[in-house]
């Protein structure tokens, strides 16, 4: 416990030698602990949404020893990224940063380091894991992790530490005009990795998601107290053994999550809608013509996006935006577009988006509800209360514009009867 929780002093940086595709920083820590490691670092030529200009991906070195690989998805913004270095003794380090020629894209370039700095870690950053790239996204700029965060919920033996991962998108899985539907977003969000500790901070249990979206226990290998871990499917479940070498230890950052979907994690980190929208644009999967069940979407700045809190059992609901058009005709847009796999049919917080043209504007928000038996207890009668939402869109920039109309007060939704409308305020 006091190695994993031990303070470091201020970290002194001097740059030893630079050059456009190499540096190195010595540093030095006071006593032996856990470090995390803060790039802050643009590549002017990169551009995750252009094929060839994708990103300069960095191989970042500790003492000669590889550490890990940084892509550098936010081309010429000035971005911290944040990595896991593990522990360190204490004492004088080398920190070599190097653009990886094989995986970087051929028109990326160099890239510039503005700022490092090192911090120590608590307990839940130090046990975060550590994940392997899949192997059909080697030099394939694809499915990229971007963000991990971690909850920490009671136990009845002490307590769990669960992290997620947002990747940029998903290969497999979800087909994209689903995802909109039915979670308001593109990219892949993932439990991966859960572990229980009792009061001293002993492991009591470890978990992961694995394919199929089965909960295994963990009996993987670990670095330290870092598991290791493997994205293994195109939906970005993890194992515990894989053929790559190439790898990704994000810091994780700690979320709370109640009465709020998982999708706040990247309202807190905006720059991910706009990378998981750049990936669209190079896959192909942006059509304003796609017709629902295609795969493919509008522009993702055509969408209002809902977030909505329920108590919902035995049902699946759908999110409708009335618009007036430019000609001063109000419409209807439905989140479902027609197809019952659209509808959102889980209880919570949850986000829809709906296909509205950013030259409309939205007026009004209706609920609808439909039955849908629960296989576990097909008696069980439908039920959905609204208690909360709020709407947005995404800005010309691909990033979230301010939330509007945030609403609250519990009302039912009738299953299979009418709609509930609520109208919209409009801006003074």
């Amino acid at each position: 416990m006091r190695v994993l929780l031990a303070a470091l002093a201020a970290v002194s940086l001097v740059a030893d030698s630079s050059a456009p595709q190499r540096e190195e920083r010595t540093f030095q820590i006071a006593r032996a602990g856990d470090v995390q490691l803060t790039l802050r670092a643009r590549c002017a030529p990169c551009d995750w949404g252009v094929s060839g200009r994708e990103a300069t991906v960095l191989k970042i070195s500790i003492d000669g020893k590889y550490s890990q690989h940084v892509p550098l998805v936010r081309g010429d913004e000035r971005a911290d990224y944040r990595v896991v270095l593990g522990t360190l003794d204490a004492g004088a380090h080398r920190l070599t940063i190097e653009r990886d020629p094989k995986l970087s894209a051929s028109g990326a370039g160099g890239f510039a380091i503005d700022a490092v700095t090192t911090d120590a870690f608590d307990m839940a950053q130090a046990m975060a894991p550590i994940l392997y790239a899949r192997p059909n996204t080697v030099g394939r700029f694809t499915d990229v992790p971007l963000v991990m965060w971690y909850e920490v919920a009671p136990t009845p033996r002490g307590r769990q530490f669960r992290y997620s991962v947002i990747f940029s998108n998903e290969d497999g899985g979800t087909p994209t005009d689903r995802l909109m539907a039915t979670w308001g977003r593109t990219s892949d969000i993932e439990f991966v990795y859960g572990v229980e500790l009792d009061d001293a901070g002993r492991i009591l249990a470890e978990e992961f998601q694995g394919p199929g979206h089965e909960v295994p226990p963990f009996r993987g290998r670990h670095e330290g107290r870092h598991p290791l871990l493997w994205v293994s499917t195109d939906n970005n479940m993890v194992s515990e053994s894989g053929p790559t070498t190439i790898r990704y230890a994000l810091a994780p950052e700690r979320a709370d999550l109640r009465d709020v979907s998982r999708e706040a994690v990247m309202d807190r980190n905006p720059w991910t809608y706009a990378v998981a929208a750049k990936e669209l644009i190079r896959e192909g999967k942006i059509d304003a013509a796609a017709p629902p069940g295609s795969g493919r979407i509008p522009d993702p700045r055509e969408f209002v996006t809902v977030e909505a809190c329920t108590e919902l059992q035995a049902a699946a609901i759908s999110v409708g935006v009335r618009a007036v058009d430019s000609d001063g005709m109000a419409r209807w847009h439905e989140s479902d577009r027609g197809l019952p796999e659209f509808r959102v049919a889980r209880t919570g917080c949850f986000r829809a988006a709906v296909p509205v043209p950013s030259t409309s504007s939205p007026d009004a928000l209706r609920f609808r509800a439909y039955s849908k038996p629960d296989r576990a207890a097909p008696t069980l009668a439908g039920k959905v209360v609204l208690t909360r939402y709020h709407i947005f869109r995404l800005g010309p920039d691909y990033m979230p514009e301010p939330r509007g109309n945030v609403g609250g007060g519990a009302r039912d939704i009738p299953v299979d009867g009418e709609p509930v409308e609520i109208p919209i305020p409009r801006n003074p």
